[in-house]
């Protein structure tokens, strides 16, 4: 008496599979065999070509990386540079209000028009020295 299945769908798996593992031993057993030397020499040119396409992908986008992280860095120096110039005008600005305060209190030991001409020349130092500290931030600044 035959012995029946317990799950018969087994049987249709191995029914079929049969031909798709002869089909792989078939070509399989072509593996280790090689290949003419017009063949070779064709899939060696077909690879090269594949790895220089694949090494000018990458150095393209290595520079283009390189490019885009050193405009960050040239815009952070910019920045960097600008507030430098600004808090040296700021510096420059407060050494020319301090040196005005003092030459006005040195004019107030003269009398007449000696303290008066003290006085204007206070002030255009001073004017000057603002000018220069702006001149400098400006020529700083980019």
């Amino acid at each position: 008496m035959p012995t029946q299945l317990k799950h018969p769908d087994i049987g249709l798996h191995l029914g079929l599979s049969l031909p798709v593992i002869a089909l792989l031993a078939v070509g399989l057993a072509g593996c280790g065999q090689a290949e003419s030397p017009a063949t070779v020499s064709k899939n060696i040119a077909s690879a090269q070509q594949r790895a220089e396409t694949k090494t000018d992908r990458a150095s393209n986008k290595e520079s283009r990386d390189v490019a885009k992280a050193q405009q960050g860095v040239d815009d952070k120096v910019l920045d960097r540079n600008n507030v430098a110039a600004a808090d040296s005008y700021k510096v420059a600005l407060a050494q020319a209000d301090g040196d005005h305060d003092v030459a006005i209190q040195k004019c107030k030991a003269l009398a007449g028009d000696a303290q008066s001409h003290c006085k204007q020349q206070a002030d255009a130092d001073y004017d000057a020295a603002k000018a220069n500290a702006k001149e400098t931030e400006v020529s700083r600044k980019r």
